[in-house]
């Protein structure tokens, strides 16, 4: 068992509570032999790779790992083997069943316990998007210093195919070039696994001359292509692949061939994002080719660089290797570095050195001299005084006569914000599923509470001396429900009532109440968007999280100030993208909420979102609030960022998804009347006993016969036994061994127009399982009372029949 140690409580894991720990978790864990044979592999193994857990028990992790690293895991595994309690990290590629790889960061821990001697876990994260992502930018990077590094244009297509393979299929890959004197195609480099390099052929209607034709990229899977061929755009030249993309190579001035990449396999093996990257590569491709092609070689492979070298997007510059003067900078030079053309030629290299640095660059550069290539870690002050941590790239040349230095600066500072928003990612993803998980289990504490709370009080006159106890009991229980509620909120595990609405509208309700809530020393000021576009989301969670919000920016400030809402439509595009990988390009609302207060420092904005973290008093306020606001806004599809500095105030930025739907109308909700009784057979199937014993009594007191089972196994053994008519299932959704749609799929074959109610006190799975039900089913969410349950199942059964 493992015991974890709180301040207020105990709480002890036994083996299953344990085993289901392991396997919620997002990241890939197993447990494998020093030999690499695995001994256990959690349920995220499977469903990220693909493999069912029998192909897993008893096989080998290096059956998993892309071969070129087989050798580095093996040595890192055997090196831990023996050694003291300690982790290794690095990065490998892990095949899916799909036969797709996917990148992971893997951490190696061997155990301290002698009788777990030569195992070792692994945990694996997801890093695919980030190693996507450093893999672009190094080949755009790759691009520019193969064009300095090539003796011929042969090399530099080889080179850039190498540069392309590390970031997409690129296998079977052409360069078609275009030669305008006789309007023909010619192949410089040509590899694919079936057809031989064509001698120059005249354009045809082939996707190739296509591409070229229109001067735009393409991604033309089978199914498109048969689209184009039955329109006549385009014929079969070649062996056909069901997957083909290509982009035209573009110079400022001219299209001069296109590049394409195919593959025979999977028509599914690009995508969109293949596209953009390969065409945006194009065009440094292309001006190699046109500085490699020119016959003016001193004249021509000048102005090129030039070309290259101000159109390259990453900082560039060429300084004396004596004078360490700046003799060249590019545009991005001085964008990213502040400093104008002629500012940067005043000054040399060591001048946008970090002061603490200076030192350190030049024993480098002294040391260096001798290499015609090196990189080097530095950290550069840009002229508004903030620090660029930059990786150079340089090549020694020789410049008209003299020496000179040819560097590409990279900041990765960007790449280190990434990672750190992806670990941030990961780290509110895992304490959601630990606040889910603890609602769960207290949600069904709380249906046997409230439940018998409302039996009791159903059975005491209210003059009662233990009645009003009884009352206390219940209140004290609906304020549990409340935090459970929240949680759940905030773990993305609530069921929401979503429908089409417009946010100015609920806006405009909301703050009728916001006066009162705040006081009259905040000033509240409204600036609602007209034409507000429409969102798709749960109207009281939206009232919900702009309650929060107020409240927050009251607290905030003490002594009084402005509060200010505000809506608009936005287009987040692919650029806002790039500086926030989780977010998906598109149409957006924004919901802005600012106030004038104290602000948060740093620290604090990291962990506003965590659930039970507060600034405030210990006991004015329960830490949930920004937690079921971030947990709504990522349910609802939408993404929320905080901006605030200590002393100029807060403002929260919410975008939720636009839709263009009519805004849905609201019905008028129908009073609550007595449930009616019934006399129909209801098999009820829960495995918490309590919870279990609790909804019979409700059923019973409505005149229902009860068939009580533990579990989905046990409710099909007790329906084939009984013989007369079954009306109704009342099942839980999350049941060990078989889920309750499982459960009602395998009884409604034997019983065809059996009715079906949902029970859940764990709503991820609720929610997940009724979106994909085609039952139809109404669903309870625990805590229920005895009138709801009664009369969802006469809803569900119809009207009493008359004797």
């Amino acid at each position: 068992m493992a015991t974890h140690f709180s301040s207020d409580q105990t709480v002890t894991l036994g083996p299953e509570q344990l085993s289901s720990l392991l396997h919620s978790t997002q990241e890939l864990l197993a447990l494998v032999h020093a030999d690499g044979s695995l001994l256990f592999a959690n349920d995220k193994f499977s469903s990220v790779l693909g493999y069912p857990a029998e192909q897993l028990s008893g096989g080998s992790i290096y059956n998993f790992l892309h071969p070129s690293e087989i050798p580095s895991f093996r040595t890192q595994l055997q090196s831990r083997n023996g050694a003291s309690p300690a982790e290794s990290k690095a990065r490998y590629r892990l095949q899916g069943n799909d036969g797709s790889w996917r990148w992971f960061e893997a951490c190696i821990t061997n155990f301290r316990h002698e009788s777990l001697a030569g195992v070792f876990v692994l945990t694996f994260i997801d890093v695919t998007d980030l190693q996507r992502m450093e893999s672009e930018r190094q080949v755009i990077s790759d691009v520019v210093h193969a064009l300095n590094e090539s003796a011929n244009l042969d090399q530099l297509l080889a080179r850039i195919h190498g540069a392309l393979k590390k970031v997409l299929y690129a296998e079977n890959c052409i360069v078609a070039l275009h030669d305008p004197d006789t309007d023909t195609f010619h192949f410089p480099f040509f590899a694919d696994q079936f057809d031989p390099a064509p001698p120059p052929q005249k354009l045809d209607r082939s996707c190739t001359a296509l591409v070229f034709r229109t001067g735009n990229a393409m991604l033309i899977p089978q199914s498109e292509f048969d689209r184009l061929a039955t329109l006549g755009e385009v014929e079969l030249v070649g062996a056909p692949s069901p997957s083909w993309l290509g982009v035209p190579l573009k110079t400022p001035t001219a299209t001069i061939g296109v590049l394409v990449v195919q593959h025979y396999a999977a028509e599914n093996a690009y995508d969109q994002r293949d596209l953009e990257f390969l065409d945006s590569v194009g065009g440094h491709i292309a001006l190699a080719i046109e500085r490699r092609r020119a016959e003016d070689a001193l004249s021509k492979s000048e102005c090129m660089f030039r070309l290259l070298f101000a159109h390259n997007p990453l900082p560039t510059w060429v300084f004396d290797s004596e004078t360490l003067r700046f003799l060249q900078v590019n545009d991005s030079a001085v964008n990213q570095y502040g400093y104008s053309p002629e500012e940067f030629e005043s000054m040399n290299v060591a001048d946008i050195c970090h002061a603490a640095e200076y030192g350190h660059f030049l024993e480098s550069l002294r040391q260096l001299k001798a290499k015609p290539r090196y990189k080097m870690l530095c950290k550069h002050m840009a002229k508004d005084g903030h620090a660029i941590e930059a990786e150079l790239i340089a090549h020694q040349l020789d410049y008209n006569g003299r020496a000179v230095h040819l560097v590409v600066a990279q900041d990765i500072g960007e790449r280190h914000q990434l990672e750190e928003q992806l670990r941030q990612a990961q780290k509110m993803e895992a304490v959601g599923r630990l606040a889910g998980g603890v609602a769960h289990d207290f949600n069904n504490l709380l249906m046997v509470i409230k439940g018998h709370t409302e039996l009791l009080m159903n059975v005491l006159p209210p003059t009662d001396h233990a009645a009003r106890k009884i009352e206390q009991i219940d209140r004290a229980a609906d304020r549990a429900t409340s935090l459970t509620r929240q949680l759940l909120a905030f773990s993305r595990m609530q069921v929401l009532q979503p429908r089409v609405l417009n946010l100015n509208s609920v806006v405009e309700d909301i703050v009728k109440l916001i006066p009162r809530l705040i006081g009259e020393d905040i000033e509240l000021v409204l600036r609602l968007s007209p034409g507000l576009g429409a969102i798709r989301a749960d109207a009281s969670q939206i009232e919900q999280i702009i309650m929060n919000l107020a409240v927050n920016s009251r607290d905030a400030m003490p002594n009084g100030g402005r509060l200010l809402i505000e809506t608009f439509n936005t287009e987040l595009d692919r650029n806002y993208s790039n500086m926030r990988p989780v977010v998906i390009p598109g149409p957006y609302v924004l919901l802005a909420v600012s106030d004038s207060g104290i602000g948060m420092d740093q620290e604090t904005q990291a962990r506003i979102f965590e659930p039970f973290f507060t600034t405030k008093e210990q006991g004015k306020g329960t830490g949930l609030g920004l937690s079921t606001v971030y947990g709504v806004v990522k349910q609802s599809g939408g993404f929320i960022w905080v901006y605030s500095e200590v002393g100029k105030g807060t403002c929260f930025k919410i975008y939720l998804p636009r839709v263009d739907q009519p805004v849905e109308g609201v019905g008028a909700k129908q009073p609550l009347a007595e449930a009616p009784r019934g006399t129909e057979t209801i098999l009820l199937a829960e495995d918490e006993q309590d919870v279990r014993e609790l909804a019979r009594e409700f059923l019973e007191s409505g005149g229902y016969t009860v068939i009580e089972a533990t579990n989905g196994q046990d409710a099909l053994r007790l329906a084939a036994r009984h013989e007369n008519k079954i009306d109704l299932l009342v099942t839980d959704m999350v049941m060990p061994g078989m889920s309750g749609q499982h459960l009602a799929a395998r009884l409604q074959q034997d019983r065809p127009g059996l009715s079906i109610i949902y029970m859940s006190g764990y709503s991820e799975h609720a929610a997940t399982e009724s979106a994909h039900s085609t039952l139809n089913a109404p669903l309870l969410t625990k805590p229920f009372s005895r009138n709801a349950i009664l009369r969802t199942v006469r809803e569900a059964l119809g009207p009493v029949r008359p004797n």
